[in-house]
Formats: C-alpha cells, sequence, structure tokens
C-alpha cells in the first residue's frame, strides 16, 4: 500500500504542476527521507485519485508504522511536510506568478489560487463540508456559514491577546516567517505555503491567499514587520493601492479596536478577495457632500450598519477625505446618541474601511464602529448583545460587516438536533447542549407549525433573521428617523 500511495501521490504533483518529469527521482527520495524508508519499489501503474484518498493511506501507513501519534493535529503537521516536499521554492512561485502578472492581473491570481489548493495548503476536502445558505433579509440576501474548522474565539480573549508579550517563532499565524515552517502542535505547519511580495503605499507588505476560504479567492494581504492593526491615512492609501494593482478584487480592513475588530488584532493585515457581498449590492440611500470635497460622490448605504460611501476616479480625494471622516470620528461624542468618543482614557471610535475598483472609479466604504461597553452590555454596546449568542457572540468583524455570517461549528449539529426536537414537540429545555435556544425556538413555534421537511428551512431563514439582527445591534446608527438624524449630525461636524 504504501508503494502505491507514494507513486500516486507523485504523479498527483506531476499533474498538478508542482514538480516535472525531471523531479521524479528527487522528490521520491524527499518522501522516502520523511517517511523514514531506507528503499522502495515503484508499482507499474499510478492511480489517478483525490489527494485527500493518497494523503489518508500515507497518514494512516504513518501511524500504524509509529512514524506519527494519532490524532488531527498529529496528521496535519505530517501530510504539510509532505506536501511542502513537493512544494516549489518560493522564488519559482514569485516568478510565476510575476510573468503571468504581466500577462493580467486576474491571470496571476487565477494561477496562485489554483496553485494554493493544489499543494493543499487550501484543503478543499475540509472547505466543501462547510455548512452555506443564503438568507433573505430587508438589506438583501445575507451569506450564511457554518465553518467547521477554525474554533469560536471569546471576545475577551482576543483583546487579551493584542496586548499578550509577543514572543516564540512565528509570532503569530500571519508573520512572513510562517512560510516553509513545519509547526508544532500549538502552530499549523507550513512547509507547503507560499507567500507573494507586493508593495503598497511604498511598503513591503504581502500576499497571500486563507486557509478557510470564507468565500471566492478570500486573500490576506499583511505587513511584512509583526506590528499591531492600525485604521489611519496610510490605511486608507495602502487599500486603494490594493486595488489599484488588482482591480478585480475588494480588499478590506478590521478595526483597529478590541471587539470591533477582527480575531487578530497584533498583526496590521486586509482581507480581499473576488467576492460580491450583500453591502457592496446595497443602494445608497441618501446622499450627502462634504465641505471642499464636492467633486467626490458620497452617500449613506443603505445598510444595518452605519457605511458611508465615497466614490471618485481620483484616488488621492478619497484617502483626503477617509482621512478628514476618520479623525472627526475619532473624537466624536454625541451623548445624545449614546456614543462617547472616550471613556476613562480609552478610545471608542474607529472604523472598518473597505475598499474596491466599480465602473472605472474607486470607491471606499466607511463603516463607523464604537467599542463602548457598560453594565448591561459586557461584550459591547455595538456588539451582538446576550439574547442573540446562542447563534452569534464573536467579534463583528470585516466579513460579517459586508454581510457574511462566519458561525461557530457548534450549529451544525445544534441545528439538526433542534429541528428534531421542534418536529417531535420535545423540551428543548431539557437538552444541555440545545438549552441555550430555548427562548428563540419557543417564539419561533409561535409563528411556524413544524414538520420534518419544512424545519431545517425554517430555522435556516431564521438563523438569517438573527444574522440581520446582530449587524443591526453592531451598527453605531440604527435604521430609524432618529438614527439616520443622529448619523447626519455626524456627517455634518466634518469639516
Amino acid at each position: 500500500m504504501i508503494e502505491q500511495a507514494i507513486a500516486d501521490l507523485l504523479g498527483y504533483a506531476l499533474r498538478v504542476g508542482l514538480i516535472e518529469d525531471c523531479d521524479h527521482t528527487w522528490a521520491a527520495n524527499r518522501l522516502l527521507e520523511a517517511l523514514k524508508l531506507d528503499s522502495w519499489e515503484e508499482p507499474g501503474t499510478v492511480q489517478d485519485r483525490p489527494l485527500e484518498d493518497i494523503l489518508k493511506d500515507l497518514l494512516d501507513w504513518a501511524v500504524e508504522n509509529g512514524r506519527i501519534e494519532e490524532g488531527t493535529t498529529s496528521r496535519d503537521l505530517f501530510d504539510t511536510e509532505l506536501m511542502g516536499r513537493l512544494t516549489p521554492r518560493p522564488s519559482q512561485v514569485i516568478r510565476e506568478f510575476q510573468a503571468r502578472y504581466e500577462e493580467s492581473p486576474e491571470t496571476a491570481t487565477d494561477w496562485y489560487y489554483q496553485f494554493s489548493q493544489d499543494t493543499d495548503y487550501i484543503r478543499r476536502y475540509r472547505i466543501a463540508k462547510d455548512v452555506k445558505w443564503v438568507a433573505p433579509t430587508p438589506y438583501g440576501d445575507l451569506d450564511i456559514t457554518i465553518n467547521l474548522s477554525k474554533p469560536e474565539k471569546d471576545p475577551r480573549a482576543i483583546a487579551a491577546a493584542k496586548t499578550a508579550p509577543q514572543g516564540g517563532y512565528p509570532k503569530c499565524q500571519l508573520c512572513r516567517e510562517n512560510e516553509g515552517y513545519a509547526g508544532r502542535m500549538n502552530h499549523p505547519a507550513r512547509q507547503n505555503h507560499r507567500i507573494i511580495p507586493i508593495t503598497i503605499d511604498g511598503k513591503d507588505w504581502f500576499f497571500q491567499y486563507s486557509p478557510y476560504v470564507y468565500y471566492n479567492e478570500h486573500c490576506i494581504v499583511f505587513n511584512g514587520a509583526h506590528v499591531p492593526m492600525k485604521i489611519d491615512r496610510s490605511a486608507f492609501r495602502k487599500l486603494l493601492d490594493f486595488v489599484k494593482q488588482f482591480p478585480h478584487y475588494f480588499v478590506g480592513s478590521n478595526a483597529d479596536l478590541p471587539i470591533v475588530g477582527g480575531s487578530i488584532l497584533s498583526h496590521d493585515h486586509f482581507q480581499g478577495g473576488r467576492y460580491t457581498f450583500a453591502m457592496e449590492k446595497a443602494p445608497v440611500e441618501k446622499e450627502v457632500s462634504f465641505p471642499g470635497f464636492e467633486d467626490v460622490e458620497c452617500g449613506i448605504v443603505k445598510w444595518p450598519m452605519s457605511v458611508i460611501r465615497l466614490r471618485s476616479a481620483d484616488d488621492d480625494r478619497l484617502v483626503d477625505l477617509a482621512e478628514k471622516i476618520l479623525t472627526t470620528w475619532r473624537g466624536y461624542t454625541d451623548e445624545a446618541a449614546f456614543i462617547f468618543a472616550e471613556t476613562n482614557g480609552e478610545p471608542h471610535n474607529t472604523i472598518t474601511p473597505i475598499a474596491r475598483m466599480r465602473d472605472g472609479k474607486f470607491e471606499l466604504d466607511l463603516v463607523l464602529r464604537n467599542n463602548l461597553t457598560t453594565e448591561e452590555y459586557p461584550l459591547g454596546v455595538y456588539h451582538p448583545h446576550q439574547e442573540l449568542h446562542h447563534i452569534k457572540k464573536e467579534n463583528i468583524g470585516l466579513i460579517e460587516v459586508m454581510g457574511l455570517a462566519v458561525l461557530p461549528s457548534r450549529l451544525k449539529g445544534e441545528l439538526a438536533a433542534l429541528a428534531d426536537a421542534l418536529v417531535a414537540g420535545r423540551d428543548i429545555r431539557a437538552d444541555e447542549a440545545l438549552e441555550k435556544h430555548n427562548h428563540w425556538a419557543e417564539e419561533l413555534k409561535t409563528r411556524y407549525t413544524f414538520t420534518r421537511e419544512n424545519a431545517m428551512g425554517i430555522l435556516q431563514k431564521e438563523v438569517g433573521v438573527v444574522f440581520a439582527k446582530v449587524l443591526e445591534h453592531a451598527g453605531v446608527y440604527k435604521c430609524t428617523d432618529e438614527g439616520r438624524a443622529a448619523f447626519l449630525r455626524f456627517i455634518s461636524s466634518v469639516k
């Protein structure tokens, strides 16, 4: 079995272009070294089968023969080592990307995205197991995903990570030092990982794809230095520089404060890709203008969060106006709207920015954020409130802001069990795993008659309703007459 699996992996690497015919003997010996084999008898045939099946055979053999211990982490570390031994060097990958970029940016990213899957850095067979659906809401069709490969994070743990002493190697999972790293039990292996250098705002940054792929061509653009997230003029400049170089992609940044930021605040980075989110489709509900920037198209977006959209053919004008809006927002307090720039010296206001090209113009969406906490809302006033935590309690970062819910893996089993319980009429409070959903389920029972045929469809639709409420909670200005009046007060304060 082991000889056939080795031959099949070599055949796979040849088919997808990781190696060439002249690399065959070298590549075989690289695999034998990892497997601690002194020799092998090459079988007469190579089976064209899925990479997942080939790696499973190799991993099963490694466990049975004491090369590795059983367990998902040990298996992940070892199969990444095997794939890393077949992955071209960074210099080769960069040359190939740059040559294809000369043809077009799209040609380059098409190749690089496929390459990142072929090396198994993006584990296609795991991504395919994620649960996804679209939920209609008053704000448009929201994307709902249940992620099955990334654990749910507590917002307080994320906040603590930003201020924790930075040590170890690599310092975090975004650092450039991850390229080729062997990994360890608490840090993923990245021997099959290759990154692309880019220059934005005159700084050395890097471009890669996310191994989790929450949406099509989900990429990460990250600082070559391990420095914290920071939203400032340079961030706007970098975002627009990126879409200038890759006009078929959007790119955005998480905010730079705890609670309203993403899961990694300690390393400056953006996320982008080739995908149209519901927020991008959302229209401008009210046009506005800013003094001295009458040439820039501006408006409030019809969206549950508080979004100012800027459009211009001149990206420098967008940077200038975005900086002015950010500077004003950082110091803005409106007690009537329960917005405080700071309390006890702690700043609360920041922005989640998203850049794209549309119809030949640069577009910049500025999402106003505030991370104020109170005794009633200890995780954040503008954060999903406690009654929604049975579905979503994590920070509302960039991806959620744009209309894609990344929900914890526990919900796959919980929603299935809840559907069964509703159909059977069981007491949900008696089930420890489902008890958190009881209030929600009781309310749903007043509006629906559940059957085996419709239960899951109803729950998926209603999860979309909950996610829309999550975004409403995260919006600093509500979609009400009072909220819009307060929004306009802020806009009029930008001078």
